[in-house]
């Protein structure tokens, strides 16, 4: 032991020895331990995006990615008329090589100069955008390259995280080692939104100028380069003036870029495009958006065999989703200043699931994120309903039973009702009617027999069986809507309410067609039917409570009249960061949010107000012209004297105070269209492709003469 120790020992005084040759002082070792920690941290710096990284590259495993937006959709709505198209169709492209110079140019020198000189994250351009929307206190400038905005459009969301930012970066180095410059560009040029339901440049020509991109002048190409900041806001159908003013500063980016001089922008400044004539339509691009999204994923599931080219009829009503989007806005422009809200979003649906409209924002050209479908955020009191029924489902509380509003505390947590006072002794459905946290939060108690946890656990399992994705972390305050959720979620949860307590699933799709008109899926022939998801009797329970929110509580602005029954809550989170109204008839109903995309307090808005109105105005233009349905175990009103009767019949504009709202066909006309149809379609044709003619049968004949040689 004592050799060893003593060879040990002299070994290392050897590497001393031999390491001492190494050692540096002064200057060159500030050197050294600069290099020394800047390897260590790179190495970490490394592993961490290494570990960022893996989830872009999950998105990237399937070797068909670019196939991904290959489909081609045209959407028809429910009536019948064309709403709009997504997809790609590579093949009917126009080449890269026949777009205009000075096209490309004004892209380039507007949306990204350096384009061909970085690896796609234009870092030089991501400082300049830092530093001007820091000293400008607000987001003017945008750093994000081409590479980056095709990333986002082939495989990411428009939701706005750090999470998706990261995953873009990531997305268009890998893109930039796939694809040549070339081939990015004409996929981004091809896949980006313009403005008026237009999706690529081509499309945008075709519909603000009448031809192809390759015959653009000057102006026009200006025009459309213009639109890639903000396509709403600069579409030249809806704003001329603008669309013009941010042309002209699109001839001037070409001459600072270095692209063009002076002397050749003139003639375009002087003779600005004009676009044809068009009125301003309205695409419903957020619904359309989520369709495109459902179809991609039955195809993705084998159900509509190998066609990429369809045709789809929607539940969507586009004189509703209008309605809807005017309605918002309207909201927002006449009280948004005053309550300090910017943004909103709601979502209209049947109660089997059928999605007549969605409005996920206040303007789609400007952003993209769909607040109604993508979305986390707390509902506040409207979360309640799956705490009561959750309370029903025990067996210790009926409507009627008694409770006391009183003050409560889980450990160091007390919760408050709004306006801070307290009710005493009530009915079970006046607690609900008011609104009471410190109720809720008794049941809560009351739920998991004493044990808050547990109740909360029951509570939870009652959301998750009516639909309710989000994560929803148990927190004292979950049964007062802490937790986030999504709208449309939420809104398909709150159609259980009305339909007898069974699971809905939104859909949009409701038959899809190849090309040559064979049908590939129906939604009433191919989805998985509903589920029950909670007791039918204790649904009716809970629907009668629900009622007098809207006749007797916070939700009295949502009343549609007499006739029809409406069911609803409202809710309103701490700090008034988000306010809700979600409720149903019996013929279709949903949810209203109204809130700030950067979660910053309004001011004093709560449920009751801005989202029970909103819902009011969508709801009472929804309803005319239609088959009033009764809820689901709840006795429909009695008609009133002077009016035609109750829950059959189709509302008229005045009675609920609404905009006149054009007529359309009933179900039962639409589905007999529908078999004309396909019967033509099973017409034998000629070699030439038209129908044949066929032997006229003696009946017919005799109708022909009678009809003094027309055939009716």
């Amino acid at each position: 032991m004592f050799d060893s120790g003593r060879r040990s020992r002299e070994a290392y005084d050897r590497f001393s020895a031999f390491m001492s040759r190494f050692h540096v002082s002064g200057a060159p070792r500030i050197a050294v331990e600069l290099a020394c920690e800047t390897l260590t941290l790179s190495l970490g710096a490394g592993i961490v995006a290494l570990a960022l990284a893996s989830s872009a590259f999950r998105m990237t495993s399937d070797k068909d990615w670019l196939k991904r937006a290959d489909l081609a959709v045209t959407f028809f709505d429910h009536y019948g008329i064309e709403a709009g198209q997504r997809g790609i169709k590579h093949d009917d492209a126009v080449p890269l090589e026949q777009y205009p110079d000075y096209l490309i140019k004004a892209v380039l020198a507007t949306e990204d100069r350096r384009f061909y000189e970085h690896f796609g994250i234009d870092v030089i351009g991501t400082l300049r955008a830092l530093s001007v929307n820091a000293r400008s206190s607000g987001v003017v400038q945008g750093g994000s390259s081409i590479t980056q905005q095709l990333a986002k459009n082939l495989f990411l969301s428009n939701e706005r995280t750090i999470t998706r930012k990261i995953n873009e970066a990531f997305l268009a180095l890998w893109l930039e080692h796939h694809l040549t410059k070339r081939e990015i560009l004409k996929l981004y040029l091809d896949r980006v939104y313009m403005g008026g339901g237009t999706f690529g440049i081509q499309a945008a020509a075709e519909f603000y100028f009448g031809k192809s991109v390759k015959d653009l002048t000057l102006s026009e190409a200006a025009m459309l380069a213009g639109l890639f900041k903000a396509p709403t806001k600069y579409a030249p159908h809806v704003n001329l003036p603008a669309a013009r003013a941010r042309a002209s500063d699109v001839l001037n980016n070409l001459v600072d870029a270095g692209f063009m001089t002076s002397s050749q922008i003139i003639p375009a400044q002087r003779n600005p495009a004009t676009p044809v004539a068009r009125k301003e339509d309205s695409s419903p691009d957020w619904y359309l958006d989520w369709a495109y999204g459902e179809v991609q994923r039955l195809a993705d599931a084998g159900k509509l065999g190998e066609d990429r080219v369809l045709t789809v009829r929607l539940a969507l009503d586009l004189n509703l989703q209008k309605h809807a989007d005017s309605v918002l806005e309207d909201m927002l422009r006449e009280n948004g200043r005053s309550f300090h809200v910017k943004q909103g979003a709601l979502v209209v649906m049947e109660p089997d699931g059928a999605l007549r409209t969605i409005v996920g924002g206040r303007d789609y050209g400007a952003s993209q994120f769909n607040r109604a479908t993508e979305a986390l955020r707390q509902p506040g009191s409207s979360f309640k309903p799956y705490v009561y029924l959750t309370a029903l489902m025990t067996g210790k509380f009926k409507p009627s039973t008694i409770v006391v509003d009183s003050p409560v505390c889980i450990g160091n947590w007390c919760p408050h009702n709004y306006g801070g006072s307290y009710k005493g002794s009530l009915p079970l459905a006046d607690a609900l009617a008011h609104s009471l946290n410190t109720v809720a939060v008794k049941l809560s108690i009351a739920i998991g027999n004493g044990s808050p946890k547990a109740g909360r656990a029951k509570i939870v399992e009652t959301a998750r069986a009516l639909g309710i994705t989000a994560p929803l972390e148990d927190t004292p305050s979950l049964p007062i809507g802490a937790d986030e959720v999504n709208l449309l979620e939420h809104s398909a949860a709150y159609a259980a309410f009305v339909n007898g307590g069974k699971r809905v699933t939104p859909y949009a799709a409701v038959e899809i067609r190849n090309r040559r008109g064979d049908l590939l899926y129906r939604h009433d022939r191919d989805a998985p039917p509903q589920q029950q998801a909670v007791p039918f009797d204790k649904v009716v329970e809970l629907g009668s409570m629900m009622r007098k929110v809207v006749e007797e509580g916070t939700g009295k602005r949502a009343q549609l009249g007499e006739g029809v029954t409406v069911i609803g809550k409202t809710g309103t989170t701490n700090g008034f960061k988000d306010a809700w109204f979600c409720g149903y008839s019996g013929t279709m109903g949903g949810c209203v949010w109204y809130g700030n995309d950067d979660g910053e307090p309004m001011n004093n808005m709560t449920g009751g107000t801005l989202p029970a109105r909103t819902w009011h105005d969508v709801m009472a233009y929804g309803h005319q012209g239609v088959q009033l349905k009764p809820i689901v175990g709840m006795a429909p009103e009695a008609p009133q004297p002077g009016r035609p009767g109750g829950a059959s019949a189709a509302v008229t504009p005045i009675e609920f105070g609404a905009p006149q709202r054009p007529a359309t066909l009933s179900k039962g006309a639409l589905d007999a269209l529908g078999s004309i149809q396909n019967k033509i379609r099973s017409l034998p044709l000629d070699k030439h492709g038209a129908i044949e003619e066929l032997p006229m049968t003696k009946s017919a004949a005799r109708g022909f003469r009678a009809g003094g040689g027309v055939l009716e």
